[in-house]
């Protein structure tokens, strides 16, 4: 890995820290960037020593969106931009489904496509100067990696509507009463800030979470029922499998211990 390639990776205990590389397009999205996202998303999912990935930027900002220079290429060549963007939509859904914690660590401009890689993710963080929208309107675009789908969840009908049908951008301030961003900091605090929320998360990494993040994805979208059957598998498969009798009867101990001198 050098400086110049599309994604730095830094392994800081258990936390695997993503950097999002090509900062004189304010990390736009293209073909490279995707790929390599992708692929850090298979290894951080395979390395036992992973337990948190966070993904932030390089330089001025988080993330633009989409590559427009690349959308052209593709065009001028007769292809349609919408089979890269496949691609871009297949990678956010995997982060989204993945059964490690993904935090988003937002500054700058986390824009359209850059928006789309923050709500995939499980937690945000900003810096209370990011700007942030869909923005696909400005450029006569419509979203196609997530946000038409996940920003409701995120802030609410009423506000995702008025960023997809606008394209206005709005300081992370803006956001604090939907409760997406789970802190919003100065600049200067944020990558401290992020680092604290990294190791909590880290903290309580193990089976049982690994099993909660697949759970929270898979009774997306399902009806109450089916997603409360759901939940009840999941509990009885990590019962045994994450040895709670155990960890109960340690919680227990100090209180049994008590309980006997009295």
């Amino acid at each position: 890995m050098t400086d110049t390639d599309p994604l730095l990776v830094e392994q800081c205990g258990t936390v695997r820290w993503l950097l999002l590389n090509r900062p004189e397009r304010r990390n736009a999205l293209d073909a490279t960037l995707i790929a390599a996202l992708d692929q850090q998303i298979t290894s951080a999912e395979d390395d036992p020593g992973t337990a948190v990935i966070a993904v932030a930027g390089q330089g001025p900002s988080f993330c633009a969106g989409g590559d427009f220079q690349q959308f052209l290429e593709l065009h001028e060549r007769g292809e349609n931009p919408v089979d890269f963007l496949a691609d871009v939509s297949a990678c956010f859904d995997r982060i989204a489904a993945s059964p490690k914690p993904w935090v988003a660590v937002l500054h700058g401009h986390t824009v359209a496509g850059g928006l789309e890689l923050a709500l995939a993710c499980d937690v945000v963080v900003a810096a209370e100067t990011t700007l942030i929208g869909d923005g696909h309107l400005k450029r006569r675009l419509v979203p196609a990696a997530g946000s038409s789908v996940r920003l409701p969840d995120a802030v609410g009908r009423g506000l995702s509507r008025w960023l997809l049908l606008t394209g206005e951008l709005l300081p992370a301030t803006a956001f604090a009463h939907t409760g997406w961003i789970g802190a919003i900091v100065p600049e200067a605090d944020l990558d401290a800030t992020a680092t604290r929320i990294c190791r909590q998360l880290a903290d309580r990494s193990g089976p049982a979470q690994q099993r909660l993040k697949t759970l929270l994805h898979r009774i997306d979208g399902l009806t109450p029922e089916d997603a409360l059957r759901a939940e009840l598998a999941i509990f009885a498969d990590n019962w045994s499998a994450s040895s709670v009798a155990d960890a109960l009867r340690d919680f227990l101990a100090p209180n049994t211990k008590k309980a006997d001198h009295t």
